[in-house]
């Protein structure tokens, strides 16, 4: 692997007097996609949102293109180019299309070239285009990640972290969710993608991560994990 984008070192998270991450290590190198997998409660979100700021490790580094943003806020790990596509969507329900993905220009960073990012993003996102004066939510499940990814986009990231895109929606939707992944890709992003989906997320990640229990247990090849006959017995009911 070439020189880690993003390296976490040893990192623990509690909440409470609960231990959600026990000495997490994981590497992504500029990219490259990189799959966390696991089941429900083993700490997938609660490694997305320390990365991100929103909670904050009690012990270990977050390090991003060699700096340590450990502890950072959300705004600043943004500013330095990690963006965030949170489980859930999380659209701004009240504004319409246009005013969500205006939104998401706020780091410096991205400002100057607001304009020629709004249409790139239309433009891969033709339905978002279409209801750009709709509001956000009135929106059917499928558009709202689109604008939440598009929304993330328009930061202007190096790498963005997925947390669970395909819950909740439809086959067809989960198909166009990871088509986006796999070109966002092919366009130079790094991809750090939590997925409840075990099988689409190993086929599309150069390397993966299995957590349980707040731990690291295995980690390779995406390849290599979904022929693992403790991953298939686990995850895929093989």
């Amino acid at each position: 692997m070439s020189a880690s984008l993003l390296k976490v070192e040893g990192l623990d998270l509690y909440y409470g007097d609960a231990q959600a991450l026990v000495g997490v290590s994981l590497e992504l190198a500029a990219g490259e996609i990189v799959a966390i997998v696991g089941a429900n409660g083993a700490g997938k979100s609660s490694l997305i949102r320390a990365i991100h700021g929103i909670e904050k490790p009690a012990a270990g580094k977050i390090l991003f293109d060699g700096t340590d943003i450990t502890g950072w806020p959300s705004y600043r790990v943004c500013e330095a180019g990690i963006g965030h596509v949170a489980e859930g969507r999380q659209v701004f329900p009240n504004l319409t299309v246009i005013e969500n993905l205006e939104m998401g220009a706020t780091p410096a960073r991205a400002r100057a070239a607001e304009k020629a990012t709004l249409e790139r993003v239309l433009t891969m996102f033709p339905r978002l285009s279409e209801r750009r004066r709709q509001a956000a939510g009135t929106l059917s499940g499928g558009e709202q990640q689109m604008l939440a990814i598009g929304r993330c986009l328009m930061g202007q990231p190096r790498l963005i972290m997925f947390d669970e895109p395909s819950l909740g929606l439809a086959p067809a939707i989960v198909q166009e969710v990871f088509r986006i992944v796999r070109r966002l890709h092919e366009e130079g992003l790094a991809i750090l993608l939590v997925e409840q989906n075990v099988t689409a997320s190993l086929k599309i990640a150069h390397r993966a991560y299995v957590l349980e229990n707040g731990r690291i247990e295995l980690s390779g090849l995406g390849s290599d994990l979904l022929a693992n006959d403790r991953v298939r017995q686990a995850y895929l009911g093989l």
